[in-house]
């Protein structure tokens, strides 16, 4: 079977039966015609004659081309979903694609506020009652690191003010301490009087942050309050729970470089989930390496 032919029936079968959306479509269309003229380059104009070793030189050809490793993901995808819907039609029996290992996306490096950003951000008005509880929620998640569900899970019982110390439910049910700093307790101090307000004498409500409605405050209405606050402070981009967490995360590992401590604070299960952060200070690390390093110590 010819492979322009082996292309038009995969795509049909992609648009009729499967009902892929019409970016991923014409992507796969795109990348599998492109080849298909390259495999007649190299002696394969049927299915037959895609054999591993064509299929190598085929993949050789894309990275002579200087194709990024996103756009080599895009026709080892096309080409491994072809073959396999050709191996169910029994047109062939193996599948050359999956042959080839496909290049790891890169990892994508968290986002966060600078310190003057932060700063402006939290300048929240005082004789806002919503704004008082949203202040202390977010300088709970910068100033604790905590994950969205961990702020919502909060409990009143939970904030140990003399010490200020948290009680954080985390993931996989690990409850942890965490220490808050001297702008969180102030913020905590201006919105628990509010809180006892809304709730208007009723003691069932444990949750730490609540909404008007005295109920628990929602994930969703976090999101949206922060990125309230983000545009009218005048930040730019969406302005998300995590991106406060990374915020902390980051500020924490570069003014003390102890990668151990921030995973407790954090919840890591394993430090290369910390690991991330790393990125955001080589220059301090550099630093230390060139100060510590028996072969790296100038004279």
């Amino acid at each position: 079977m010819k492979l322009l032919d082996v292309r038009q029936k995969f795509l049909n079968h992609l648009a009729g039966e499967r009902g892929l959306a019409e970016h991923t479509l014409a992507n796969y269309g795109r990348v599998l015609q492109h080849d298909i003229e390259q495999l007649e380059l190299l002696g394969a104009t049927s299915l037959a004659e895609v054999t591993l070793p064509v299929f190598e030189r085929l993949f050789m050809d894309w990275r002579r081309a200087g194709l990024g490793d996103a756009s080599l993901a895009l026709h080892l995808s096309a080409w491994r979903t072809c073959f396999d819907y050709c191996i169910r039609q029994s047109w062939r029996f193996d599948n050359p694609a999956r042959q080839i290992k496909a290049p790891k996306a890169a990892k994508r490096l968290p986002k966060n506020l600078d310190v003057d950003s932060i700063s402006q951000l939290l300048q929240l008005p005082e004789d806002d009652e919503l704004a008082l509880r949203d202040a202390a929620m977010m300088e709970l998640l910068y100033g604790s690191g905590l994950r969205l569900a961990e702020l919502v899970a909060l409990d009143i019982d939970g904030i140990n003010p003399r010490h200020q110390e948290l009680r954080v439910l985390g993931k996989g049910s690990k409850v942890r301490i965490v220490p808050y700093g001297r702008c969180a307790a102030a913020a905590l101090k201006k919105w628990l009087p509010v809180r006892s307000r809304w709730l208007q004498g009723n003691l069932t409500e444990v949750a730490l942050f609540i909404s008007q409605r005295q109920q628990r405050i929602s994930p969703r209405t976090v999101q949206q309050r922060l990125n309230h606050w983000g545009k009218l402070q005048g930040l730019k981009g969406n302005l998300h729970p995590h991106k406060l967490r990374h915020s902390f995360a980051s500020h924490m590992l570069e003014s003390s470089g102890d990668l151990r401590a921030v995973q407790e604070l954090l919840g890591h299960a394993n430090l290369s989930t910390t690991q991330v952060y790393t990125h955001l200070d080589f220059q301090h690390l550099a630093k230390v390496y060139d100060a510590a390093h028996p072969r790296a110590r100038k004279k």
